[in-house]
């Protein structure tokens, strides 16, 4: 019986075993969220360490955030034109350079370099693991993958801040926080000679020659679209610098933002009709699967992406709750929502829409019940309740996450595969990045008030932001049992 998990590449001897690709796209990719996120325990250190001010340590988290968020789209178009296995493993070199300058940086100014750095590498393989899961698994394998996605995004949010802290604790503060930089590097070199055994590159070789074969690229020319590259770029920068860098003079870029937006578009379909090949195919928004998608998560990011931010701030700074204690609070969250990545599998294919409606249900009724639990604190409810509350979001979220990039991916062409799954992830990362400057401006606008306050208001917000996303998937899955006329 023939495994259908063995792949011969076309005209030649070699076959390639698309599990074993997936496991080596995976790995960065933990990589890549684990330095998201992982950082934040470290920061006190830092500061400590290379003597920062409040502003070096905001951009040790903004610079990675935002080097990431204008890197996705065109790199996920390098990627289908170039080669998706070569781009991965140029993102991942640069990665791997960059946590070695980070982990030695003499000064605040150096370990910023490698920050942002580290984002561009991260920002270039990222979305070649959803081109590659696109062009190689199909059906209900192409599912499995994307729970194992889910699965993976999950368990690097439970186990970096974890594995940080404990580096820390056992180096000690002044050089702890430099082997959280240098634990990447084996991992990423193990992954890049991994890459370079069982990647299939005769195949994307072939495909680059076949596209060179006709069309725009009859010529031989390489098009990459740099106009149109330029634009985006500039685009996602005027629109998340300001909520990054929160200094008065760049909140003049915002209104650049959609004028930069509507020069893009513009360029892309002239660039088209002009027989260039644009850096993203406005066909692509042309699919519903992939439109509601994208609009689905990005609304959902505006909420959930400061939702244990703001629980942090709560309970260290307003009940005096130890930072290890509200670590372990949120680690039941992450343990369930790889659980449920994996359990959704069985689900997607067939009643994936419905099953996305009831978990944003499922995470507004978690983000109420956390609110009740702290408005109850006065009559004795104890705030480790909110271990159980988190749980359900978790839940929620992994299941979420696994149905909704499937069935938005579900209809996207492989050939696109890289540039959509950028496009997804960049709305994503804007959306975190709005969502993570108004609710936690609502926060710090309220704590005069009182921390309990503060927090009802900050999680009403994030609430409304998930009921939002809560309609927009209603709206998506009614029309899509409606018949076709």
């Amino acid at each position: 019986m023939t495994d259908p998990n063995i792949i011969r590449v076309e005209g030649t001897d070699r076959t390639f075993h698309r599990m074993k690709v997936l496991s080596v796209v995976l790995l960065p990719l933990a990589m890549s969220l684990m330095a998201l996120s992982a950082v934040n325990v470290a920061l006190p250190t830092i500061e400590l360490g290379l003597d920062a001010t409040p502003t070096d340590v905001q951009w040790i988290l903004s610079g990675y955030a935002l080097a990431l968020g204008v890197s996705l789209i065109p790199a996920g178009r390098a990627g289908d034109v170039l080669g998706r296995g070569t781009w991965f493993v140029v993102g991942l070199v640069l990665f791997v350079a960059a946590s070695l300058a980070c982990g030695l940086a003499p000064t605040p100014f150096l370990l910023n370099v490698g920050r942002i750095v580290q984002g561009i590498g991260a920002g270039i393989f990222s979305p070649q693991v959803t081109g590659m899961i696109q062009q190689y698994f199909w059906g209900q394998g192409r599912a499995k993958a994307f729970a194992m996605f889910g699965l993976v995004i999950s368990a690097s949010v439970a186990v970096g801040p974890v594995l940080t802290g404990a580096i820390i604790e056992a180096l000690g503060p002044e050089n702890g926080w430099r082997w959280a930089f240098f634990i990447y590097i084996p991992i990423g070199l193990l992954a890049i000679i991994l890459a370079l055994a069982w990647f299939p590159f005769e195949t994307e070789r072939k495909r680059r020659l076949a596209r060179a074969g006709g069309g725009p690229a009859a010529s031989g020319r390489l098009d990459l679209d740099p106009v149109g590259t330029v634009l985006l770029t500039l685009a996602i920068l005027a629109l998340m610098y300001p909520f990054m860098a929160h200094a008065a003079w760049t909140w003049w870029l915002l209104p650049a933002a959609p004028v930069l937006v509507w020069l893009w578009v513009r360029w892309e379909r002239r660039y088209a009709a002009r027989g260039g090949a644009p850096m993203v195919d406005m066909g692509l928004f042309g699919y519903r699967s992939f439109r509601n998608g994208m609009l689905v998560s990005g609304t959902m990011f505006l909420g959930v992406a400061s939702s244990f931010a703001v629980l942090a701030l709560f309970l260290q700074n307003g009940l005096g709750v130890a930072a290890i204690a509200v670590g372990l609070v949120g680690l039941p969250n992450a343990v369930v929502s790889a659980f449920s990545s994996v359990w959704s599998v069985r689900y997607v294919m067939d009643r994936g829409r419905p099953l996305i409606v009831w978990m944003l249900g499922l995470m507004a009724l978690g983000v109420l019940l956390s609110l009740g639990v702290a408005l109850l604190q006065p009559l004795g409810v104890p705030w480790w309740v909110l271990a159980a509350t988190l749980t359900l979001n978790g839940f929620a979220m992994g299941a979420f996450g696994s149905a909704n990039q499937t069935l938005s991916m579900q209809d996207v062409p492989a050939e696109h595969g890289g540039t959509a799954g950028g496009i997804k992830q960049t709305v994503e990362r804007i959306g975190a990045a709005l969502g993570n400057a108004m609710v936690v401006g609502v926060f710090f606008g309220l704590v005069p008030l009182g921390w309990t306050v503060a927090f009802t208001g900050a999680y009403l917000a994030i609430a409304l932001f998930v009921v939002a996303a809560l309609v927009l998937a209603v709206v998506d899955e009614r029309q899509h049992r409606a018949p076709v006329a």
